[in-house]
């Protein structure tokens, strides 16, 4: 019996996965986050911050394998308000210190904090019920404390961390950031983002490659 018919190919059966396609470079496939711009040395990249500044750009960033100096003013970052909350939390907890003791130590009335706290003035050998340097130890380790843990928290919330994914992460050419390459990201969500034109305006900075970035 001569049999005419032929097995079809696992890909050709009904409700088979499509065959994978290689992904060219650049590539999105997904939501377009940004146009992301490689560059060789710490000088071109200064130059570049310099230009994509001066165009007006607000929602981009610069990725180094470690610190340039002056690349902050070529991008126009303004001074963190870091420290000034660090000298509030740090004063808070000084605050907290003096009104602490002078109220267990110094006086006898009731007040309610959640749960009803009772003053217990106490007495040493005639000694003042409230005297500023024999409180100073609690006072300085309450400033410390409230300033190191107001410190690393208002970092996190301003520096939005943790944040455990990025799309830069996608792009195997980004894997560099931390070897010997330099980049700037341009976000789609800039007012002045253009993907040909800005993409242009990367490749006339001095760019060696510029590429999309799927969010």
């Amino acid at each position: 019996m001569n049999d005419s018919s032929t097995t079809a190919a696992p890909t050709d059966r009904p409700g088979a996965a499509p065959p994978a396609i290689p992904r060219e470079p650049g590539e999105v496939i997904g939501k377009l986050y940004g146009l992301l711009a490689e560059f060789e040395t710490s000088a071109a990249i200064m130059v570049a911050a310099h230009r994509v500044r001066e165009a007006g750009y607000k929602w981009w960033d610069c990725h180094t394998p470690f610190p340039v100096h002056g690349l902050d003013k070529a991008m126009g970052i303004r001074p963190t308000i870091l420290p000034w909350l660090v000298m509030g939390a740090g004063l808070t907890g000084a605050v907290t210190g003096v009104v602490l003791q002078w109220y267990t130590n110094a006086t006898n009335f009731d007040a309610w904090l959640i749960v009803p706290i009772t003053g217990y003035d106490f007495l040493v050998s005639g000694k003042p019920m409230w005297s500023l340097p024999a409180n100073i130890p609690v006072i300085f380790e309450l400033t410390i404390l409230f300033a190191a843990i107001g410190c690393v928290t208002m970092m996190l919330l301003l520096s939005k961390l943790p944040w455990l994914y990025h799309p830069c992460l996608k792009n195997e050419r980004f894997l560099r950031a931390s070897d010997d390459r330099f980049f700037i990201v341009i976000e789609a969500r800039d007012p002045l983002f253009y993907r040909r034109k800005s993409q242009e305006f990367l490749k006339s900075l001095g760019a060696t490659a510029v590429e999309a970035l799927e969010a």
